[in-house]
């Protein structure tokens, strides 16, 4: 059963999904699915392959941008942010909780120059704190001339 949760109009944060969860998704309007899970991060997850050709199967696009212990790295930032600028309609971005997801959102809108106040609070407003990643969001909105 899915736990979706809309961070904003383009993007539903999500804890773990199942195949089935695929479709509720694309019935909200979803295009483009974002794995921010690492395969074999849990036993009986489904792996990238997995969620790839379900999500095929259903006419969605889906990639993975893996989020490991180790923590976020720019390339991840720029992965996510290209998936984000290249949908052509929602994104369901999910990983075991669904805070990995919503904390790479909120590094992307920090590095397109938003206020990381209102990212918190939009992220808050989800059920989702980025306080883990706030120096860091700090720092890309100030580069992009915040």
């Amino acid at each position: 059963m899915s736990d979706f949760h809309v961070i904003d109009e383009q993007v539903i944060a999500s804890p773990q999904i199942g195949l089935a969860d695929l479709d509720e998704a694309k019935a909200r309007g979803v295009t483009l699915v974002v794995c921010n899970r690492p395969d074999g991060e849990d036993a009986g997850q489904p792996t990238h392959e997995e969620m790839a050709e379900a999500a095929a199967e259903r006419g969605l696009t889906f990639t993975a941008i893996p989020i490991t212990h180790s923590g976020f790295s720019e390339p991840q930032i720029e992965a996510m942010e290209q998936a984000l600028d290249g949908a052509e309609g929602k994104v369901l971005a999910y990983c075991r909780s669904g805070t990995r997801s919503t904390l790479l959102w909120s590094l992307v809108q920090a590095r397109k120059g938003r206020n990381p106040d209102e990212i918190a609070a939009q992220a808050a407003a989800a059920g989702y704190d980025v306080t883990p990643v706030r120096p860091a969001m700090d720092m890309l909105a100030s580069r992009a001339g915040r």
